[in-house]
């Protein structure tokens, strides 16, 4: 299992500290776990969902996001997932296109569990339709991890890194995991 302190974008917001942590599991799993640190309570959590259902805009809310990269191929997977128990996967064909608004939809990925616990949020997600049908390895893939924190004293982006001047979670040289 390999993990990674998540930077805030603005730098000089230290009140909450969030580590990502990414780890393998049989063929075609994929486990992520955050571990968030909290202590002042300033983070704004949405309501919870009845089951897991897929829905569009977590992002208007606290969320954690999982990007999924192929070495050498301009299309990938951003899932977004929140401590609400709500899940949404999309594919792009390349940074940031179909310029669709929701995106559109990857069903190429299926949700395993999704779980919000004391510290943070644990998913695991079934990629197997995805690296099947586009004859992927481990190898190929490379992952980023982010989220995006509702506050009390506002929205706060956090990422592996961060290398554009505004907070880009589409910007692959910010996605730092490889197998």
């Amino acid at each position: 299992m390999a993990s990674y302190d998540l930077n805030a974008f603005d730098r000089r917001f230290e009140a909450i500290s969030l580590v990502g942590a990414i780890e393998q599991v049989s063929p075609y799993t994929l486990n992520v776990g955050y571990w968030l640190r909290d202590p002042n309570q300033l983070i704004q959590w949405p309501e919870m969902a009845a089951s897991s259902p897929r829905q569009d805009f977590l992002w208007e809310q606290t969320c954690f996001e999982i990007f999924i990269g192929v070495r050498n191929e301009d299309f990938y997977r951003e899932i977004n997932l929140s401590p609400s128990q709500a899940w949404q996967a999309y594919q792009f064909e390349e940074y940031r296109f179909p310029e669709d608004m929701p995106p559109q939809a990857a069903y190429d990925i299926e949700l395993n569990q999704l779980k919000r616990t004391h510290y943070g949020l644990n998913v695991s997600v079934d990629l197997t339709e995805f690296i099947l049908a586009h004859k992927l390895k481990w190898s190929d893939l490379y992952i980023g991890l982010s989220a995006v924190l509702k506050t009390a004293q506002g929205d706060h982006y956090y990422a592996m890194q961060h290398s554009s001047p505004q907070a880009d979670f589409h910007n692959k040289r910010d996605w730092l995991h490889q197998f």
